[in-house]
């Protein structure tokens, strides 16, 4: 198994995997990510091969500080103000690629826009410097599924895959990246994440608009089926069926006789939201018919969450 304890030595490793065109799983805040150099289009490749991910859905592309974003892309004063505020940090920003930019046409899936994220996580941080190349890094699962907030994820759904899986203990958000797409007329909320949308507002002093369902994502996460666990999903759930788990959210004023994980007892929605993830994985493998999902208001980071939920029923009804 390639899970690695992390150290100087072992982030050297990994920078070295990188390097030579090799795959290396690490933490970040939000989710373990999937790592290429993403100047590098046969690792690139990679990626989408090791996943089972279809090549037409975007990557996010991992740099270590403002400068080096500034390199692949054009900033708007919003992108800007938004960098300014959040980063490092789980916010991506869909910018108007550079021309000269040396990150290959298939991170972007051939279009002419580019994804860009400054983590936060120290870990992340540290390879990003010894890489010294921007790395291109979906979340470390198989196309579709709950994304990965341990290195034991990661592990369950790619195996001996990566040359090697950083292990950084469980992710402190658990929820993705925020996605805003600044690249046209209007600011766009791609996708809901783990900093809620009024957040994002306040800053730039608009209202974002909602971007449709796309039939070819500008991002990761716009797909109508994402985020799915192998047990079918039943939402807003106010009493349990025979044979049901239940993913519960605050007080439930029901009993229930099988497995029961609540995201937050005390409806608190950022712990809630660090807990998403692992609870569906948890879930999934308790073999009941079906998960029962309890009410989780669609406010702050609930429309993210709830945005997951969504994604992740469309795929367990198909």
């Amino acid at each position: 198994m390639p899970i690695v304890a992390v150290s100087d030595s072992a982030i050297a490793r990994a920078a070295r995997a990188l390097a030579r065109g090799a795959l290396a799983a690490f933490p970040t805040e939000t989710v373990y990510g999937l790592g290429a150099d993403a100047t590098n289009a046969r690792a690139v490749a990679a990626i989408y091969e090791m996943k089972g991910r279809p090549r037409f859905n975007p990557l996010i592309v991992h740099v270590a500080d403002d400068e080096a974003a500034d390199a692949h892309a054009k900033f708007s004063a919003d992108a800007r103000a938004l960098a300014r505020n959040f980063w490092p940090g789980p916010l991506t920003l869909v910018l108007r690629k550079r021309p000269h930019s040396a990150i290959c046409d298939l991170v972007s899936a051939g279009l002419k826009t580019i994804a860009l994220r400054v983590p936060a996580n120290d870990i992340a941080q540290s390879l990003l410097r010894a890489a010294k190349c921007p790395v291109a890094a979906p979340s470390a699962n198989r196309a579709g599924h709950v994304s990965p907030t341990s290195a034991a994820h990661v592990a369950a759904d790619l195996g001996e895959g990566p040359a090697l899986i950083l292990d950084g203990g469980a992710t402190a958000l658990g929820l993705e990246s925020t996605v805003i797409d600044l690249s046209g007329p209007r600011p766009l909320l791609l996708r809901p994440g783990a900093i809620p949308r009024e957040e994002i507002e306040t800053i730039i002093e608009t209202k974002l608009g909602n971007a449709a369902t796309p039939d070819r994502p500008a991002s990761p996460g716009q797909l109508a089926s994402h985020y799915a666990p192998r047990t079918r999903l039943r939402l807003e759930a106010t009493s349990l069926e025979p044979g049901e788990a239940l993913l519960a959210f605050g007080a439930t004023p029901f009993s229930a006789l099988g497995p029961v994980v609540n995201l937050s007892p005390g409806g608190d929605l950022r712990e809630a939201a660090s807990r998403f993830f692992a609870a569906l994985r948890e879930l999934d493998e308790c073999g009941c018919s079906a998960i029962a999902v309890a009410p989780v208001p669609d406010v702050g980071l609930g429309e993210a969450i709830n945005d997951r939920l969504r994604r992740a029923a469309t795929r367990s009804h198909e």
